[in-house]
């Protein structure tokens, strides 16, 4: 589990599907189990109040990213306008991401990923840039074939997982190289 102070008032979780695991957890119990996923959230909310030194108190409001096979991310706000110390209240809201999209920092990490990647085996993916980070999306007809795993580990060593959609970066942002991104890193800048 990894955590971020983002600002004042606001904060953000990573958690793989093997932190879920370990907290007994499934995927499917996070749809299923509202109880359950509360608790695990408030369990979460405290311990990351300890470690980033945020005070937890009056409105939170914790909106939960599923990211297709990377794990979670929540990011939680505290309402400024309405801190009580007598209680604390959870607005929780539930997104799922169905596509493997990473965010990076600089274009050399992405080109570094990529011969990693073409190594795995690794056929397509496209390069979006958007707001200062790069972005690389992975087809899910690749990483069915290969160790959908041993490629998460990779991405994440160069990167961060991301709920950002292609449809945003097509709108939004520039599309670098689609689909055969790696083939085109390959010719320009690792031969």
């Amino acid at each position: 589990m990894r955590m971020e102070r983002l600002d004042s008032n606001k904060f953000k979780i990573f958690l793989t599907f093997d932190d879920l695991v370990d907290r007994g957890f499934t995927k499917e119990e996070l749809w299923k189990n509202f109880p359950k996923t509360h608790q695990m959230f408030q369990d979460m909310l405290f311990e990351a109040s300890d470690e980033l030194g945020f005070e937890i108190d009056g409105n939170l409001l914790v909106h939960v990213h599923l990211l297709q096979a990377q794990g979670m991310l929540i990011v939680v706000t505290q309402d400024l306008e309405f801190i009580d110390d007598e209680y604390v209240e959870m607005k929780v809201t539930l997104d799922e991401n169905k596509e493997f999209m990473f965010s990076f920092s600089d274009f050399e990490s992405v080109i570094q990923v990529s011969n990693h990647l073409i190594q795995l085996g690794v056929k397509h993916a496209s390069v979006y840039y958007w707001n200062n980070q790069y972005y690389m999306k992975l087809y899910d007809q690749d990483l069915q074939l290969l160790n959908k795993e041993g490629i998460i580990a990779v991405m994440s060593e160069f990167s961060f997982p991301s709920t950002v959609t292609s449809i945003r970066l097509k709108e939004y942002g520039k599309p670098i190289m689609e689909y055969d991104a790696l083939y085109q890193i390959q010719t320009y800048f690792l031969s």
